[in-house]
Parts: structure tokens; C-alpha cells; sequence
């Protein structure tokens, strides 16, 4: 039986406030655009829009707004957007989040909204651009594949990142040990549901809609384990996948699944978009205006639309890579777009096939094995500590039953507290060793990564995502086994799939975690008291955590 059960997202709280304060302000006139202030007496649109849109809507909002549009009663209309995953959007908005106006990727994704128990984006929905799922791939690593002569597709890539030795044969050892994929975690986005579905189809060799049937069954759900078997990094969102591969190069990302356009703007011509030869589906951006809302938002949010559908909105989205659905408007010449492909569209999914893949997704992925190594030090006291083991614990809850987990609290010395468990039947007493922890001493901070390094080397497998997560928030003042050589740093990326470092606060050794992080295709984040949560959130979609949709 598929679970539809929407599991509670803190976010959904977050959103609300911000909806209340923003309220609040605008009826006092503070809140502030940059230099530009809202007008008084003006209609307020709310738009939620998924973050492959970024780009476009960010030019397209200034844009309409600089125009000084009134509505029938002649109040000055004015749009605020922000981007939020398609899956994540329908937790928030089934919890109670608002918007006059939502651009899913897909039209489904209204429907699952209404599945879950808010039908107000139904009805009134039109797409405003169009942009289909590809590979996005460093043009070297496609250009050793024989690409363009040689078509790929989504098994080539599944088999690609399974096995290094085929990887070796086509790169002859230049572009990475490994080819290295990311996509976004489907609990929260509609592109890595559409991934999942993606490979569906492809091991039927089925165009039209899949059905929860088919997804169940043994050989697709084989092809599907095979390929999630080769991911990498799940990402949170479409555009930080498409802005981080960019950023941090071929070693950390070799391809990602993304929209055109995002792997045309944010590749700047070296990420080339592959469309797959098996097919793919094509993301019709609709806009949907909630009928629940004013009527004066109504109106507004349909002025918005119009601008949007206008030659003017349609020339900007296409400046940014998007196809476009407006008469007159051509596709911009400056980027690697084929407006001939993809030759193959999937039908669109439907409810049912949507939970069906993400609860495939739960039991493809590959398990986590992971070490957290946490700062425990004096410093830590207060506020520090009580939110780092808050944020700790939510990390905790939303791991799979199937993972393992190991902590190491470092102060005066690194203590072992939980030692490689499995963590579905010991969550409750993972999460009381996590409250349990008190901060004192001094910090251990080398001889606690030499700890957990060489903890992973004796537990990692093959078939497990192996991880290290550091949170520190000071220099080391006592390691005595241990210093910040090249020694240590081979021992870390030896064993570990991918590390994470956490600077903790102002006083936090930067440079040794960013070092750590960097050399291991790992990430960096700089936290405080305020955004531990928020990190350790984007670190559980990382790991594919339960998080968003049907989980």
C-alpha cells in the first residue's frame, strides 16, 4: 500500500511566521525591498515559484513591479516570489503556508496538493515556460563518451556510476577515480521524483504513464536500486545542484540531472545539456492561481501571469534558457539548446505514481553509514550546545531505519558514545545520548577526525553512502595523536564517501574543516546558533533522508 501520510515539516512553521511578519509589516509600511519600498495601499502578491524559475522570476518580479501595475480599484499591484521545491511547497502549503500564485514543475504536483487536503490551486492553471529534464554533464566527461556521435541515457549513466572501471575505460583515468551523479532528493523536489520515474521508464522502454504496478516491479526496482546505487549528492534544490556542480567542478560532480535550463545558465557553456535517448519528461512551469485567495490577489496574481505570457516575460525567460510557450518569441541563440529534442516526451505521472516513486526511492537508496564527530568542548556551553543537540536530534529522527550511526563527542579527549548501530531500532536511545551531552574541556579536534576516520575504515562497506560530519566551533588546543597533515587528510578521503564540516560560531577553525571538506568532495557550512537546524536539515537531504512528500 502507497503511504500518503505528508509528514510534518518544521518548515511549514517557518514559512507561516514569515507570512505573519511579512503582514505585519506591510500594514505598517516598514518592510523594504532594497532601496525600494512597497507601496502603501498596495496589493501584496505572494508567489511561490520552484527554484529552477529562480533565475527568470528574480528579472521578471523587478521587472513587473518597476511597471507600477494597478489593479481594477486602482491599488498598485505588487509581487514578492519565493522559491521553494515542488514537494516541499505541498508540505508547507498542506500545513496551512499560503501563496496567490504557484509555479510547480508539473501539473500533478497541484494534484498531490489536493490530494493532501488543499485544492485551491486547482482550476485556473496555465504554463508559462517549458524547460525538459536532462543529464547535465562536464562537456570533457561527455566528449570521452563519445557524445554528441554516441546518444546516452539514463541506464548508460546508471552503469556509468556504478562501476569506475567502465568509467576508467571511457576517461582513461583523466576526469576522477569515479563519475560522479547528483540529483535532488525526491522528497522535496519534482525534478528527482521526475528522475526516479525517469529510470522507470526507461527499464520498461514505455512512454506512456507508468503505473504503480510497474514501478513495483522486481526488474524496475532492480534498475532503479542500480542507479541510485551510483548517486553521489542529493541535493535540496534544482538550481544549488546545477550552481554548486558548477562551482566546485568536475571532481565533485561529474553529471547531475537537472532542467535544461539550469544546466545551460548556470553551466555557462561547459555543462552541456544530454538529452537521454530512452526519453525524459518536459517540465511545463504551470501558473496557478489560488482561488482561496483575495480577489484583489487574485487579480493581481493574474496580472503577474499576463506579464509573464507577455513578450516582454517571454523574452526574459528565454534569456535565462527556458523555452517558451508564447507566440513570436525564439529561443535565445547563445545557449547549447536542440529545439529539436527531446524526441522522446514521457506522459506525465499521476498521483499514485508519484508516492509509488518516492516510496520506492526510501528502499533504493543506499544506506548511510555515518560517523558524527561533535564539539563538546567548554565553549560549547549555552545556547551553542542546546541547539546543536536539538539540530542533532532532528538529524537523527529523519535518518532511514537501515542506516548506522556513530557519535564521537570531542572535548578534553574524543569519547566514543554511540558505536555503529543500527539506528531504526535504536533512535530513542541515540537521541538520549545526544541529550545526555554536556559541554566541558578542551578541544580535541584533530585526534576526534583521526578517530572517526579510522572508525569508518573498519566499518565501511561498498553498499552503504560511508560519511563523516564534523562540528566544531574552536581551534584544537590538546590533540596529542593526531595534527592537521597530509597524512590525516588521506585517511579521511580514504574512507569516507563524502565529509561534512560544520564551523560553529566566529571562533571556529575555518580553514582546517574548509581544507578537510574541499580535498574529500565533501561541503562546508558556516553556522551559528541561529542556522544549525536549517544546516543540519540540508545535510539530511544530502544523505536522502525522510524529509518532505510521503515520507
Amino acid at each position: 500500500m502507497v503511504n500518503l501520510r505528508v509528514r510534518v515539516n518544521k518548515f511549514g512553521a517557518i514559512w507561516a511566521l514569515i507570512m505573519v511578519f511579512l503582514l505585519i509589516s506591510l500594514s505598517c509600511g516598514l518592510f523594504d525591498n532594497g532601496a525600494e519600498s512597497i507601496p502603501r495601499n498596495a496589493v501584496v502578491v505572494g508567489v511561490v515559484a520552484n527554484s529552477s524559475l529562480k533565475p527568470w522570476l528574480e528579472t521578471a518580479v523587478a521587472a513587473f513591479n518597476n511597471t507600477r501595475n494597478k489593479n481594477s480599484a486602482g491599488d498598485p499591484i505588487y509581487v514578492m516570489a519565493q522559491y521553494i521545491e515542488s514537494g516541499l511547497a505541498v508540505t508547507q502549503m498542506a500545513e496551512g503556508a499560503t501563496a496567490a500564485l504557484w509555479l510547480p514543475e508539473e501539473p500533478v504536483w497541484v494534484d498531490v496538493l489536493a490530494n493532501q487536503g488543499n485544492d485551491a490551486f486547482q482550476g485556473d492553471c496555465l504554463s508559462v515556460a517549458q524547460s525538459p529534464l536532462v543529464i547535465g554533464m562536464w562537456q570533457p566527461a561527455a566528449a570521452a563518451l563519445g557524445w554528441p556521435g554516441l546518444s546516452l541515457g539514463w541506464l548508460d549513466i546508471s552503469s556509468l556510476a556504478a562501476d569506475p572501471a567502465i568509467w576508467s575505460y571511457y576517461s582513461g583515468g583523466e576526469l576522477g577515480d569515479a563519475f560522479r551523479l547528483g540529483h535532488t532528493h525526491p522528497g522535496l523536489s519534482a525534478s528527482g521524483v521526475s528522475t526516479l520515474l525517469a529510470v522507470v521508464h526507461s527499464a520498461r522502454n514505455k512512454r506512456e504513464a507508468v503505473t504503480v504496478d510497474e514501478i513495483e516491479m522486481p526488474l524496475v526496482q532492480a534498475s532503479v536500486r542500480a542507479f541510485e546505487g551510483g548517486v553521489a549528492w542529493f541535493s535540496s534544490s534544482t538550481d544549488a545542484l546545477a550552481a554548486t556542480m558548477y562551482e566546485r567542478g568536475i571532481d565533485y560532480l561529474t553529471a547531475g540531472i537537472m532542467y535544461e535550463n539550469t544546466a545551460v545558465y548556470y553551466g555557462k557553456g561547459e555543462i552541456t545539456p544530454i538529452y537521454p535517448l530512452e526519453g525524459t519528461f518536459m517540465a511545463t512551469h504551470p501558473a496557478c492561481i489560488n482561488r482561496n485567495a483575495s480577489s484583489a490577489a487574485q487579480e493581481g496574481a493574474a496580472a503577474f501571469r499576463d506579464f509573464l505570457l507577455s513578450q516582454q516575460g517571454q523574452a526574459t525567460a528565454v534569456s535565462v534558457g527556458l523555452r517558451p510557450v508564447s507566440a513570436g518569441v525564439e529561443l535565445d541563440g547563445r545557449f547549447a539548446i536542440d529545439p529539436s529534442q527531446p524526441e522522446v516526451i514521457f506522459a506525465s505521472p499521476s498521483v499514485p505514481t508519484i508516492y509509488g516513486a518516492q516510496a520506492l526511492w526510501v528502499s533504493a537508496r543506499k544506506d548511510v553509514n555515518l560517523v558524527m564527530l561533535l564539539d563538546t568542548s567548554g565553549s560549547m556551553r549555552g545556547a551553542k550546545m542546546e541547539n546543536m543537540r536539538d539540530a542533532a536530534i532532528q538529524f537523527v529522527q529523519q535518518m532511514g531505519d537501515e542506516d548506522y550511526l556513530s557519535i564521537i563527542a570531542f572535548a578534553t579527549e574524543p569519547q566514543l558514545v554511540v558505536n555503529h548501530v543500527q539506528v531504526g531500532p535504536n533512535r530513542n536511545k541515540i537521541i538520549r545520548v545526544i541529550r545526555d551531552l554536556v559541554a566541558s574541556g578542551d578541544t580535541t579536534l584533530f585526534d576526534a577526525i583521526g578517530d572517526g576516520a579510522s572508525l569508518l575504515a573498519r566499518t565501511a562497506s561498498p553498499d552503504s553512502t560511508n560519511a563523516l560530519v564534523i562540528l566544531s566551533d574552536g581551534m584544537d588546543t590538546r590533540s596529542y595523536r593526531y595534527a592537521f597533515t597530509e597524512e590525516l587528510i588521506r585517511l579521511v578521503t580514504t574512507n569516507s564517501d563524502t565529509v561534512f564540516g560544520i564551523a560553529y560560531g566566529s571562533d571556529a577553525d575555518e580553514r582546517t574543516l574548509s581544507t578537510l571538506v574541499t580535498r574529500a568532495n565533501g561541503n562546508f557550512y558556516r553556522g551559528d546558533e541561529a542556522s544549525i537546524a536549517a544546516i543540519y536539515e540540508e545535510m539530511s537531504a544530502a544523505f536522502g533522508g525522510n524529509v518532505g512528500v510521503g515520507r
